[in-house]
């Protein structure tokens, strides 16, 4: 059965995998849901703080001083729970998004450095020749840098022993 036949839309995690294999449509998709956590968070922290508001403030009669208080932490526990999931949350879409980007960094950093540790195992297989320097032998003058290739007299030895 060829993709071709099948509609696009038969395959409901077609669209998914398109965005996996994008880092910056990645980044795009989870930046979406980054903005509805983040507005969910912001709704959630006012409606903590107007039933932490009520709870405390809702007294029966007889209560002695800090009994409101205390049955208000139940409800103001619970929200502050949620509010704290949904922060590490925020703080998770962020880092896979980031490591999203890094892994494709490190990807085509492999294919380079693979590329090049195969260019340098080609050369040293197979050395190109190289021309041997040329050394113009002129008598009598003197090269700046006088080695064993020169031709030297016994007499002319300056530092070395002789044999």
């Amino acid at each position: 059965m060829s993709t071709e036949a099948t509609p696009f839309f038969d395959d409901p995690n077609a669209a998914l995998r398109e965005i996996a294999q994008n880092p910056a449509a990645y980044a795009h998709y989870l930046a979406d849901f980054n903005r509805v956590v983040l507005d969910m968070q912001a709704k959630l922290e006012i409606l903590q703080r107007e039933a932490r508001v009520h709870c405390r403030g809702t007294r029966v009669e007889g209560d002695k001083w800090g009994q409101a208080f205390l049955r208000s932490f139940p409800v103001e526990n619970s929200l502050n729970d949620v509010l704290k999931n949904l922060k590490s949350v925020t703080a998770g879409l962020e880092k896979s998004a980031h490591k999203r980007h890094a892994h494709e960094e490190k990807v085509k950093e492999v294919k380079k450095s693979r590329k090049e540790k195969e260019q340098l195992k080609a050369r040293k297989n197979n050395p190109s020749l190289q021309a041997a320097p040329e050394n113009p032998g002129r008598p009598g003058v003197q090269s700046p840098n006088p080695g064993y290739g020169g031709p030297t007299s016994i007499y002319n030895l300056d530092r070395r022993e002789s044999a």
